[in-house]
């Protein structure tokens, strides 16, 4: 009788590793563009104070976040 093949433990952690490196270049892109987008805004309303950076480099993190969370529950260990 044979054995049931049991995945390999090596694909699977270059999956998690491969995973991860692509969190870590979403979460810089989100917070990159919430940021840049939020400069744009300063200038195109010519506001001084750079609220608007602010707000859209927040938005950026607070959405970098979410998309964490959501990709860590595939991970498997």
């Amino acid at each position: 009788m044979k054995q049931p093949k049991q995945p390999e433990k090596k694909n699977s952690t270059l999956k998690n590793v491969a995973l991860l490196s692509g969190i870590a270049a979403e979460m810089g892109i989100l917070i990159y563009l919430g940021a840049k987008g939020g400069k744009w805004l300063d200038t195109h309303y010519e506001n001084e104070k750079k609220i608007f950076t602010l707000i859209g480099t927040l938005l950026g993190l607070a959405m970098a976040l979410w998309v964490v969370l959501r990709q860590i529950k595939r991970i498997k260990y």
